[in-house]
């Protein structure tokens, strides 16, 4: 037994460093950087080449071994980006602010050009021109190589760019400042996804026609990185917590509640959570139903409530939370004509809340997409339009999407109507989903509670986007709402619209008749505790 158990480690380790059960961003190997001051990385079709700020020098790296196989000096003494063009390398001087081309066969400098970014760090090549940025939020320049001159300037992702790379469709840039690396569009500078650096101090990037290369400041290694997987998302930073949910009917009178009926939307396991055993209700429920959308719900039914009385039901559940990164790669999504019929039939509909028919939103829609067909860049399109045209606001009460867009305001559900009211008039199947949200301490308690959006792609499925988290102001930050989910949210609660039960809450929801005068008020709140809290463990 102890053979056969080692036998099967030996095996998960070669193939773990091979990439068999590697995903988007998981590291494959790594070599040891040629000195102890790395900056700059590329790739010329066979070889890396690492430039060191300390000794001056760039060292040219077997990718396999790590074997240094050449080295010359740098054309000045603050070297920082890197890059290949075919048949030079090209070297940023943060001191001189200026980028050379050398030929390294020759060690010759062949020519000199002007940097427009202060404080350059990162460096690529895009087959006919430059591409560089710098840190402290400075923009990424397309620059001619012949004289420097800037081409266009897209965003930065975040404030402290280190790393530039280019795959032949996307810019991939690293950020010291956060320890993750981006994908870029280079036309706008959308920041498509990112996932966490290897190690705590990234700079320079590198690729090789199939794998991401990024190099070290802190652990003075190079990393080799998948950046291509079939698995549609990972997740990570597991978070196990209980939620005690409790809804409360409260009547003041001074007369009597005839019947009332709460509903409780019931959580199931999902790419971001996990129950780790069934919830547990007190008192028991009447019954369990499901709702047009397929949501189970479980129902009490209560009868005559004098005044002063109030009832309190709870749902107890114990789940896994997890950190969640969609990798979506907008050229592999399908047309919205691979869209499944059942999908398009469920989820394609109007609704009194959306109003897809105002011109209000059919003007917006128009303005949005134009004439995009790609269903990922039509989400995209519209995420972005809704983030310049609507600010949060708190304020109360669900008005219906053409009225929130007309103001320029609105709440987190209202962001999700005007989302899925222009998605869905545009063609594009959404849906939205409630939750209750760890709200900072892991030991906390949340009454505002949560909804975004979640669109289909063919190709890929329901993935998540919160329009109102999106509205801020870095490439970045928009990123971490169209694709991505936090470990603080446990969804109760998928619908396309109004539900038979929870009408258009999430939750929970509660119906009543009374007679004569009652005067009824409703609370519900969700109190966590991590797991293992409550029992003293």
């Amino acid at each position: 037994m102890r053979i056969i158990s080692v036998c099967l480690i030996t095996l998960l380790s070669f193939l773990t460093a091979g990439g068999a059960f590697a995903t988007t961003g998981d590291t494959l190997k790594s070599v040891a950087a040629p000195n102890v001051c790395p900056q700059g990385l590329t790739f010329d079709g066979e070889q890396l080449w690492c430039l060191d700020r300390k000794s001056d020098m760039i060292y040219r790296i077997h990718p396999e071994s790590g074997n240094i196989t050449d080295s010359l000096p740098t054309p000045g003494y603050s070297p920082e980006g890197l890059t290949w063009d075919g048949s030079r390398l090209w070297c940023i001087d943060a001191g001189e602010e200026s980028i050379f081309a050398i030929d390294p066969r020759t060690r010759i400098v062949e020519k000199t050009i002007y940097c427009p970014v202060s404080r350059p760090t990162g460096l690529t090549w895009d087959g006919d021109y430059l591409w560089v940025t710098g840190s402290r939020g400075a923009g990424i320049h397309q620059i001619d190589p012949a004289d420097g001159t800037t081409i266009k300037e897209i965003p930065s992702p975040h404030a402290n760019s280190s790393g530039l790379a280019f795959d032949g469709r996307y810019l991939w840039v690293s950020d010291r400042g956060r320890d993750m690396i981006y994908m870029v569009t280079p036309e706008r500078g959308d920041v498509i996804f990112g996932f966490a650096a290897p190690a705590p101090h990234a700079r320079g990037l590198a690729f090789d026609g199939e794998y991401l290369w990024n190099v070290d400041y802190q652990t003075d290694r190079i990393y080799k990185m998948k950046i291509s997987d079939d698995e549609g998302f990972t997740r990570t930073n597991e978070k196990r917590q209980v939620l005690e949910f409790t809804h409360q009917v409260r009547n003041f009178g001074p007369d009597s509640i005839v019947s009332l009926d709460v509903y409780l939307a019931v959580p199931h396991d999902m790419d971001n959570q996990k129950l780790l055993a069934e919830p547990v209700f007190d008192p028991l429920p009447t019954g369990f139903v499901k709702d047009q959308w397929d949501q189970k719900v479980a129902h009490w039914h209560f009868e005559n409530l004098g005044p002063a009385e109030f009832t309190e039901v709870v749902m107890k559940s114990e789940v896994a939370l997890y950190e969640t990164q969609y990798f979506v790669f907008p050229d592999r999504v399908g047309s919205l004509d691979d869209i499944p019929g059942d999908i398009v039939e469920k989820y394609l509909v109007d609704d009194r809340k959306f109003s897809m028919g105002d011109p209000v939103i059919q003007k917006a829609v128009k303005a949005a997409v134009g004439e995009e067909t790609n269903p990922y860049w039509i989400a995209r399109n519209i995420f972005d339009y809704i983030i310049e045209h609507i600010e949060y606001e708190l304020s109360g009460g669900w008005n219906l999407a053409p009225t929130v867009l007309d103001r320029g305001n609105g709440s987190c559900s209202e962001y999700s109507f005007v989302y899925i009211s222009m998605c869905r008039a545009a063609g594009l199947p959404a849906r939205y989903v409630g939750s209750v949200v760890v709200r900072g301490d892991d030991a906390c308690w949340d009454n505002v509670f949560h909804r975004w959006v979640e669109i289909y792609l063919p190709g890929y499925g329901w993935m998540p986007v919160d329009p109102s988290g999106g509205d801020q102001t870095r490439p970045a930050d928009q990123a971490n709402y169209f694709g991505h989910l936090a470990n603080r949210f446990l969804i109760t609660t998928s619908g396309g619209g109004g539900s038979n039960y929870l009408d258009w809450g999430y939750n929970a929801n509660e119906k009543w008749t009374s007679r004569g005068r009652c005067k009824i008020v409703t609370e519900n709140i969700g109190e966590w505790s991590p797991l293992g809290d409550e029992a003293g463990e």
